[in-house]
């Protein structure tokens, strides 16, 4: 089933708005928001602006090194802590931290990702891009629900991307354990996190968590780390003198306004009452169209089923307690 709510809402803004705009109004001051990712690309932008309307900014971090350094003299009020999405007891760890604490969380945007890279698998056998991509920010958002549910109308946001067109959730071989391919792989994770914010709404709506998943757009960001330069000439972001294509430059968002999506369905009221739905460019996205445009615009209803998500739920939760009691 398909939610009525997944249809556009006119938000006035678009592709190319920039966070100041989509926050203007916004006060966070008082409020607590956790940031995967939060000190690189998109993440980075991410919380540099909601640090600029009051928010106090926690950032998990794999490379704790790396992210102060990218943090430093840049954002005030940010802690960053150690956390590697793709190891079972980091999450854990960080999340009894983070329960231990005096903390409170309104916002939790899982925005770490890795993209289309080589194969490469857990300790536990599961593809990477899945592991990182989706059950660790499972995971995370499961354990950290408690905190969420004291939370005056708290918001979780899944980045998702127009990925998600490449696979669904490939039920009879999630972990590509037959034949590897980099790009199904990061579209079953990325219709995964839709997935997620699907069935974490219909869970936690009751509790006044309000949860959606949002594609950012196409920007050039450090995620592209892992493809070579003829790739990225093939599929049209670049020339032949390995800089940014015509086509790329019309259509690519700068790396500031790839965060406003994000930012928007973390603080926006006109989502009141609206959650559960995959948005892009600032605004609810549209079902899946027919047309020339189809590929990059709107969501594939296989992201944004209950029924799909709900069975996604229940695997990834099998799949995290066995992983722990071997």
């Amino acid at each position: 089933m398909i939610s009525e709510q997944q249809a556009p809402l006119k938000s006035g803004f678009g592709a190319k708005s920039e966070p100041s705009e989509v926050l203007d109004g916004i006060d966070l001051s008082g409020k607590t928001a956790i940031v995967t990712g939060g000190y690189s690309g998109i993440g980075l932008e991410t919380t540099r602006a909601l640090s600029g309307v009051g928010a106090r900014v926690i950032v998990p971090a794999r490379r704790i090194s790396t992210a102060k350094a990218q943090l430093a003299g840049i954002i005030e009020d940010v802690d960053i802590f150690e956390m590697d999405l793709a190891d079972l007891k980091s999450v854990d760890q960080f999340v009894r931290k983070f329960l231990e604490s005096d903390a409170d969380l309104d916002i939790l945007i899982n925005n770490a990702a890795v993209m289309a890279c080589p194969q490469m698998l857990t300790k536990e056998g599961w593809d990477l891009q899945f592991a990182v991509n989706h059950i660790g920010h499972f995971m995370l958002t499961k354990g950290l629900l408690p905190k969420l549910t004291r939370s005056d109308q708290a918001r979780v946001i899944s980045l998702s991307s127009t990925g998600h067109k490449l696979s669904g959730i490939r039920w009879e071989d999630v972990h590509f354990e037959k034949s590897y391919d980099k790009w199904k792989s990061y579209g079953q994770s990325k219709t995964a996190a839709s997935l997620l914010a699907v069935e974490l709404d219909k869970r936690m709506r009751s509790d006044g968590i309000q949860a959606f998943s949002a594609h950012p757009g196409g920007i050039f960001t450090p995620l592209q780390r892992h493809l070579e330069k003829e790739e990225m000439i093939a599929l049209g972001w670049l020339n032949e003198d390995g800089e940014l294509s015509e086509r790329a430059a019309a259509n690519f968002k700068s790396t500031t306004q790839g965060a406003s999506t994000t930012l928007w369905c973390a603080t926006s009221p006109m989502l009141d009452g609206v959650s559960g739905v995959y948005c892009e460019n600032c605004d609810v996205a549209e079902r899946q169209q027919e047309g020339p445009t189809a590929r990059f615009e709107g969501v594939n209803d296989w992201a944004v089923d209950s029924d799909e998500a709900a069975k996604l739920w229940e695997f990834t939760e099998a799949t995290v307690a066995d992983a722990k009691s071997i």
